[in-house]
């Protein structure tokens, strides 16, 4: 039996990367998949590809930055599919590598919208729905800048520690309701998170590529959705409120 039968699953930022990685995983074991993402034209091919698969799925564009998005977002899911069993929180950006003396509060605020109060956003609304229901999985992908300070600039290591916090608050809160909680850390994998980097502090970068010897290799998206796949299933049914480091070592140095 597949690991996701008769299961529906939310990924956000699921246009590309990791997200398309991980909806396209959890669709081979029979998830119906709601494919999130603010690129539509994205999202709309990775769900066009899952139904030729033989898959369920459906795009929705989203910016989760934007409450009335979200909403919409989990509206269309109960419309589709009249329930939801595992959200996974994908969707972030990057900041411009910045020390906490260069960073400006437009880049602040904007980091911690998409990374932190988002996610917060999109766990309070499933949370209502997991309530109802009576079980449910959320899966938040925090990045190894949410667990150490040479990952990334101030505001992108801050808000990824924010949800850090979240996740394990989250999971003991709920330990009780059937609801679990956990958070995937990935070190450098092949994406194109990349892309929304702007502005890069020069001095900022020449601190970060420090630690850059030591990374054993890059990963892959899809190395990334198979431990995304293991949390949200029954395997993991005992396993809550934990961040699970995938990064080939990287963090072991």
């Amino acid at each position: 039996m597949m690991k996701f039968e008769g299961k529906v699953a939310i990924v956000t930022g699921a246009a590309s990367g990791m997200g398309k990685a991980i909806a396209e995983g959890y669709a081979q074991e029979g998830a119906k998949v709601v494919v999130s993402d603010l690129n539509l034209d994205g999202a709309t091919a990775v769900a066009d590809a899952i139904i030729a698969n033989g898959g369920e799925a459906i795009a929705v564009k989203t910016n989760v930055a934007s409450l009335e998005d979200l909403e919409t977002l989990f509206a269309e899911t109960k419309q589709a599919y009249g329930k939801l069993d595992v959200l996974v929180n994908n969707a972030g950006i990057m900041d411009g590598m910045e020390p906490v003396g260069e960073i400006s509060d437009e880049r602040w605020d904007k980091v911690f919208a998409v990374n932190t109060t988002a996610v917060m956003r999109a766990m309070r609304i499933a949370t209502a729905i997991f309530l109802e229901q009576g079980h449910g999985v959320i899966i938040n992908n925090i990045s190894a800048g949410g667990l150490y300070g040479a990952r990334a600039g101030a505001a992108y290591t801050a808000s990824k520690h924010a949800v850090v916090g979240l996740t394990k608050n989250t999971a003991f809160m709920y330990a009780d309701k059937n609801i679990r909680c956990n958070g995937i850390a990935p070190g450098a994998v092949a994406t194109n998170i990349g892309s929304t980097m702007s502005n890069l502090s020069e001095a900022g970068m020449n601190r970060q590529q420090l630690g850059m010897a030591i990374n054993p290799r890059v990963g892959q998206p899809e190395e990334i959705a198979k431990l995304a796949i293991f949390l949200g299933s029954d395997d993991a049914s005992f396993i809550n409120g934990q961040v699970v480091t995938a990064d080939g070592g990287w963090t072991a140095y």
